[in-house]
Formats: structure tokens, sequence, C-alpha cells
């Protein structure tokens, strides 16, 4: 292959990703950013639409003189949304700190399984996706619901007097969210641990070190890359969660997942709904800039 060849070649690589964003990020997010700054109207769809190719550069020059963003004014004077940005926040935030919890010695073990346990580990970690999501959401209903199989073991083990109110509660979605999202804390978690040198280790403990100073000197800050992919991974779906509120967490729940679908399918305030969308885009957005930052920095101190 000639040089120009090879350049034309290396710069078609470089534009499939910047490609699959344009076409399936930023062109989703400018058609939700125009509807937002539309009105409500009693028609189909239910909005005026704005920066119509049809009005022509003039029509459009003149729609930007009129464009309104009374509809981000409006969520920031109604609690309702506030509350329910904060509670998503919240919700995905235990939630995470809950899976990190549970992923971490569940990657260090498998980290330190013999090698040829590991491809078994793995698959037993992802097993659970060969099933449907919404399945798995109802099987824990009847694991936690009053007269479900959690409270009858509680039951009959005496631990318990009466059954655990869990289902209806932030509790169950916890444990939903958890459950679901875990494989995404596990898979990076592990494959950090899994590249690190253990040789390491061995030096630090050679020098008189504790294996719990070795672990929280040693280990978990060459991890920490694996561990806040996993938080990424878990708290930015976490945060827009609908299924799992709407099944575990009962009517009661105020998470933005909720609130955007009771938006857009009951209320039909499409550019209001658009709005929310919007804002909790950007929320989402803030996070993934810092751990990208965070990378950077992590590789050129490495270099």
């Amino acid at each position: 292959m000639t040089k120009l060849g090879s350049r034309i070649f290396s710069r078609l690589v470089i534009l499939v990703p910047y490609a699959w964003l344009v076409f399936f990020f930023l062109v989703p997010f400018v058609i939700v950013f125009r509807i937002s700054l539309s009105t409500t109207a009693i028609a189909q769809p239910p909005y005026e639409p704005v920066f119509r190719l049809a009005d022509g550069i003039a029509g459009i020059v003149d729609n930007i003189r009129q464009l309104s963003f009374d509809n981000f004014i409006w969520l920031t004077e109604d609690a309702l949304y506030i509350n329910a940005y904060l509670s998503s926040i919240k919700i995905a935030g235990i939630s995470t700190f809950l899976a990190l919890l549970i992923a971490y010695p569940i990657a260090y073990g498998m980290a330190q399984a013999p090698r040829t346990w590991r491809p078994t580990l793995l698959m037993l970690v992802i097993l659970p996706f060969w099933t449907s999501f919404l399945i798995r959401v109802y099987a824990w209903i009847a694991i936690l619901k009053p007269e479900g199989l959690l409270n009858q073991l509680l039951l009959s083990l005496g631990l318990i007097n009466e059954p655990l109110i869990i289902l209806n509660t932030n509790w169950a979605i916890y444990i939903g969210i958890v459950y679901s999202y875990l494989p995404f804390m596990i898979l990076p978690i592990y494959s950090a641990l899994e590249k690190m040198d253990h040789s390491l280790i061995e030096a630090a403990q050679d020098l008189g070190c504790p294996p719990i100073s070795a672990f929280w000197k040693v280990t978990f800050p060459l991890s920490l890359a694996g561990v806040v992919a996993g938080c990424m991974l878990v708290f930015i779906p976490a945060v827009g969660e609908f299924v799992i509120p709407d099944l575990l967490g009962g009517s009661q729940t105020l998470m933005i997942g909720k609130t955007l679908w009771t938006e857009f399918n009951s209320n039909r305030d499409w550019p209001l709904s658009a709005a929310v969308a919007t804002v909790l885009l950007l929320i989402l957005v803030v996070p993934i800039v810092f751990f990208q930052n965070m990378q950077a920095k992590a590789e050129e101190r490495g270099k």
C-alpha cells in the first residue's frame, strides 16, 4: 500500500467513529433540542415546528429571532422537575456505590482465580444477559413482594415475624438497578485487575507492607481506571432508568425517566419533554467529560 493509500485508509478509520457520533448522537440531540424550543399544539405531532426548511433562509432567520426558552425556564420554576432530577441522581449514585461494593470483590476474586477458570467465571457474569431484561425485573417482583420467595425464606428460618415491605420502595429500586447493571461494573474492574503486574504486590510485601496496605497503596490505585469506567457505565443509564422504578418502585417513585415518559405519553407535551431530555443529557455529559479528562491525564502520566 502506498503512502497516499495508507493516509486515506487511516483517515477513513478515524472517520467511522466520528460519523457514528454524528448520526446517532448529534443528529438526534439536535432534533430533540429543536422540539424543546417549539410550542405545544393540538396537532400531529403535538408541537409547532421551528426551523422548517420550507420557510427558506428568511423564515429560518425570523424563527431564530422568535426563539423561546420558556420550556427550560419552566423546568427551573417547577419543583417537580428539580426534585425528579435530584432524586434520580441520588438513586443512581447510591445504586452505583452499592454495585461497586459488590462488584469489586467479585472482580478481584476472578482476577486471582486460575486462568483456566476465568472464562467460566466471565460466562457466569454475562449469563443474566441471556435472559430478557424485562423478565428479570418481573422476577424480582415475585421475589420481593410480601408473599414472595424472600419473605417466605426469612419467615421459615425464623429471622422475621412478619413479611418485610420491600417492593414499591427505594430499596427495591436499588436491588433492581444493582442486579441489572452489576456486570457493567464487574467487567471493567476485572479487566484492570487482570492486566495488573502482580510482582508489584510481592515487592510491596517484601518491603514490609501489610496485605491491606498493599491493596490500598498498589492494587486499588492501579484498578482505579476500571472502577471509574464501571461507575460511569452504571451511573449514566441508572439516572434515566424507567422500567425498574416503574415496576419495582411503584407510583410514588420520583425519577426523571418516569417524569419524561409521563410528559411524552400522558400529557402529550413534547416540547417540555424534549427540554427535560436535553437537560438530562447535559447532566450526563458532565461525568463523561470528567472521565475522559481523567483517562487522558492517566495516559500522560503513564508516558
